[in-house]
């Protein structure tokens, strides 16, 4: 397993829960705070993919305008839990691997906070989006799966629905009840299907119609940019 996904698993398993856990405790205006130490830490396994050469500011633009994407991806529709973010999050990690898919999430959610507003919930977003990219990276790797529209659908509907969904709703979890408990928790999960039903369902129809033709063209950037090389796989 190459080091840099080994430094990301444990980034997302323990360094950044430890980190939400640490955000809670603080009051105030801290949440800015907490998602510049999540930014931080997940910018180490992405800069540690790049050990065997230095990358030009260029192929950095790409992992900048992909975010921008997602994060038009997500203002622009105008339809409440319909949004195409976790699509395009999704893509990026299929295309540059799961260190990229989960810088674009977790920076796609901060930057598109700030048309929706900033909050305690800000780094639970960072967290949850960049998990999506970060899958998608580890699955679509090396042809584990194919790159196949349907195949990108149904993983994004699902990945949607049961992993990114559940995720944000533990944030809920976390920052309205004043006890935890399995009793109190159910509801919101429950009351949190819908949405995460509406967002999988868009992110199918995302990556069902554009995911071919948008990888298509991130492919083309990769060669051009040089940013094929081969490297370990897991």
């Amino acid at each position: 397993m190459k080091k840099s996904h080994i430094v990301m698993l444990l980034t997302f398993l323990l360094v950044i829960p430890a980190t939400l856990f640490f955000g809670l405790r603080l009051s105030g205006r801290a949440y800015y705070f907490t998602s510049t130490l999540v930014i931080i830490e997940i910018l180490i396994p992405f800069l540690l993919a790049f050990e065997r050469r230095k990358p030009q500011a260029r192929e950095l633009v790409v992992i900048a305008v992909l975010s921008a994407l997602a994060v038009a991806a997500r203002v622009v529709i105008p339809i409440p839990s319909f949004k195409a973010i976790f699509a395009i999050i999704m893509l990026s990690g299929i295309a540059f691997g799961p260190e990229a898919g989960f810088l674009v999430g977790a920076v796609s959610a901060f930057a598109s906070n700030f048309f929706y507003g900033q909050g305690a919930y800000t780094p639970w977003q960072m967290f949850a989006y960049g998990a999506g990219g970060m899958l998608a990276g580890f699955l679509f790797a090396k042809g584990r799966l194919p790159q196949k529209p349907i195949v990108m659908g149904v993983f994004g509907f699902l990945t949607t629905l049961l992993f990114v969904g559940p995720l944000l709703d533990t944030c809920s979890v976390f920052l309205t009840l004043p006890t935890i408990s399995l009793k109190a928790a159910w509801p919101l999960y429950i009351s949190g299907f819908p949405v995460n039903l509406s967002q999988g369902t868009c992110t199918f129809l995302t990556m069902l119609l554009f995911g071919n033709p948008l990888l298509e063209k991130l492919d083309r950037v990769k060669v051009q940019y040089g940013m094929t090389e081969e490297q370990d796989g897991l």
